[in-house]
């Protein structure tokens, strides 16, 4: 990466020219894409990176690297490097913009990073880097792989198929299912629209966010049961979901406060509704629970 985010620039006139091919690339497309965001496209931009942060640590692969850390020192700095590696995703979008300036044409979006430094760089190199790209698509594709299987081995395996399974017999079930998860990904990847992908991961974040008050009102407020917190995830599932189809598999809903349109992450709007539902349900169920104990 610093090899390509140094190099590549100068060989395609610097990053000024870059971003003007990006730019013009944008502007040939029409709308609302561009290099910089619009005032319209501010509070659906924020509300989506708010979204997507309350959902990150909900997902299970994200616990899964918890778990497996050496100590809690080691989950405070990867807390404070994680920053660093945000700033790497941006560098690796960079390389889109550089293969507009390029001139690359590719038959798939896919192909676009590999062409870019097979057409830069000597025939060794490239193939260090594409190397570096498939090692660096297997870090994540791991984690996130074993908290899939885990969650199948212990919530579906163990509890419907053999209770009587001991560790050993987890761990050969889970290292089977991670390996299949793998090669499903893969296969969606290459066989499937890109767009489909995008739509999956969108859908994912708001299913994953309406676990949030449970996992987090349920462990550290001891107010909330379960009920409550049921028909919550319920409510906002839903209500997510249904917006979502409706406004044809797009993560922001348009609402209208006093004739302005805004646009807002769905998720947070189902998340909403979540909160306002399992907080109903838990005082009608004290007021409920309360009488019940008083006529006794």
């Amino acid at each position: 990466m610093i090899v390509a985010v140094c190099v590549v620039p100068t060989k395609l006139g610097g990053y000024g020219a870059v971003f003007q091919a990006a730019g013009d690339a944008f502007a040939a497309k029409g709308g609302n894409t561009g290099l910089t965001l619009k005032p319209s496209q501010f509070v659906p931009y924020a509300t989506l990176a708010l979204g997507s942060a309350l959902a990150a640590f909900m997902y299970p692969h994200t616990l899964t690297g918890i778990f497996a850390a050496k100590d809690a020192s080691t989950i405070r700095k990867n807390a404070i490097y994680l920053p660093a590696y945000t700033v790497l995703l941006g560098l690796i979008a960079l390389l889109g913009y550089m293969a507009h300036a390029a001139h690359l044409k590719v038959s798939s979006n896919n192909d676009v990073v590999p062409a870019l430094f097979n057409n830069l760089f000597p025939a060794w190199f490239s193939g260090f880097a594409f190397a570096a790209i498939a090692i660096g698509a297997l870090v994540p594709a791991a984690v996130m792989s074993i908290g899939s299987a885990n969650l199948f081995t212990r919530n579906f395996w163990k509890a419907y198929v053999n209770p009587q399974i001991d560790h050993t017999g987890e761990a050969k079930v889970a290292k089977v299912t991670s390996l299949v998860v793998k090669f499903g990904a893969l296969v969606i990847i290459i066989f499937l629209p890109t767009k489909f992908a995008l739509d999956l991961q969108l859908l994912g974040g708001l299913w994953i966010l309406q676990t949030l008050p449970a996992v987090v009102f349920g462990l550290f407020l001891n107010w909330f049961r379960a009920p409550a917190l049921l028909c919550g995830w319920a409510a906002g599932l839903v209500y997510g979901t249904t917006l979502v189809f409706n406004d044809g598999v797009k993560p922001v809903h348009t609402l209208d406060f006093g004739g302005e349109p805004i646009a807002v992450y769905t998720g947070l709007l189902a998340l909403v509704l979540n909160v306002v539902v399992l907080l109903v349900v838990q005082l009608v169920h004290n007021l409920v629970g309360g009488k019940t104990v008083k006529t006794a």
